[in-house]
């Protein structure tokens, strides 16, 4: 069983399923309203024997998620959930976190493969498409899912179905549309995922402080890259499995990285020198999040060389959080991973973090 919940590690996990012959079901939230334990758009993969991949929010409603997708998959029929999350009492053993969900529960066949496949690969080369489910409920339910490209949406095709996709992906939040309504009991729907890559963690500095970074990371669906002038703390024992290692001059390296809104940078080099090299090449980039290791009096000293010499505006310096990490007292590597990443989480979800930044 895993958690992790990434675009990427779910397609990439339903090709390794089709590759060795198990059968199994995609589950997905369709609708969460209220205090529901997980958004719209959360997804899981379930074997036949409940093995599964991801999350549709735990407890009972997952439990059930699970015995359901074993029937799915020996019928080859896919099956609409609806939870009601307002149990009775603490002592019933039913939800009572409030709220209802509306899930699809669908055998995936061999003749997706192809789709999750040009997912995974898009995905690969941190390109964006969407994912589109289309439900049509008459007799029985119909479920057809299909893999879009970011291309074919960006083109200028103004069709509804355009219009929607692109609208799924310029706000990257799934949606889900009524098509039409034929009948009392028949109507088709549309639901509509973004499929887009990881958000990317720029470490700068495979130290001892670099590495528990990593390790935490990896559990939080990053795409994680280590940038070090040292060999030996480059070498792929010392990461999490996925870390993609660069070997060389730090601003060299740190140039050939596609940076992006959903790129996040930590600094953690072996010294000042190196810090101040590392943030010069990339504190004007359009990423997320730049944080710097450093002591209250450092810093101060690097941000009054970046402004004498021109490298960075007062306001550019300003975006840098440095000391990095959250103020929790924080003394091992561990421990000051721990402060680094949420503060990321924070930045990340909600769009800045309590830390020190230097206007």
């Amino acid at each position: 069983m895993t958690h992790r919940t990434g675009s990427a590690h779910l397609f990439q996990c339903a090709l390794s399923l089709f590759e060795a012959g198990h059968p199994f079901a995609s589950a997905v939230v369709l609708e969460a309203m209220e205090s529901s334990p997980v958004k719209a758009g959360a997804r899981a993969l379930i074997q036949r024997d409940g093995t599964i991949h991801g999350t549709v929010g735990g407890g009972a409603v997952e439990a059930e998620v699970q015995r359901q997708a074993r029937t799915v998959i020996d019928s080859g029929n896919p099956a609409l959930l609806d939870f009601d999350l307002h149990g009775p009492g603490v002592h019933e053993g039913s939800p009572i976190c409030g709220g209802r969900m509306r899930l699809l529960v669908t055998p995936v066949a061999p003749a997706n493969k192809a789709d999750y496949r040009q997912a995974v690969e898009a995905l690969a080369r941190r390109e964006s498409g969407v994912w589109v489910t289309t439900l049509r409920k008459r007799r029985k339910l119909q479920v057809l899912s299909d893999y879009v490209a970011g291309q074919e949406i960006a083109s200028n095709t103004r069709s509804h179905l355009q219009t929607m996709l692109r609208s799924c992906l310029a706000q990257r939040q799934p949606q889900l549309h009524l098509l039409r309504q034929s009948t009392p009991g028949g109507k088709e729907e549309l639901f509509v995922e973004p499929v887009t890559p990881a958000p990317m963690l720029v470490i700068v500095g495979g130290g001892h402080i670099g590495q528990a970074v990593a390790a935490q990371a990896s559990h939080l669906d990053f795409d994680i890259v280590v940038i070090e002038d040292r060999p030996e703390f480059v070498k792929a024992a010392l990461f999490p499995p996925g870390t993609r290692t660069l070997c060389g001059a730090v601003p060299d390296q740190l140039a050939t990285i596609p940076f992006d809104h959903q790129t996040f940078i930590v600094l953690v080099t072996r010294g000042h020198q190196q810090d101040s090299l590392a943030l010069r090449a990339c504190i004007r980039q359009p990423v997320a999040y730049i944080g710097m290791i450093g002591s209250r009096r450092k810093v101060p000293l690097i941000r009054r060389q970046f402004l004498r010499a021109g490298w960075a505006s007062a306001s550019e310096f300003g975006r840098v959080y440095a000391p990095i990490g959250l103020d929790i007292g924080a003394v091992t590597p561990a421990e000051i991973a721990t402060s680094i990443l949420a503060q990321i989480i924070a930045v990340r979800r909600l769009g800045s973090a309590p830390g020190i930044t230097h206007k």
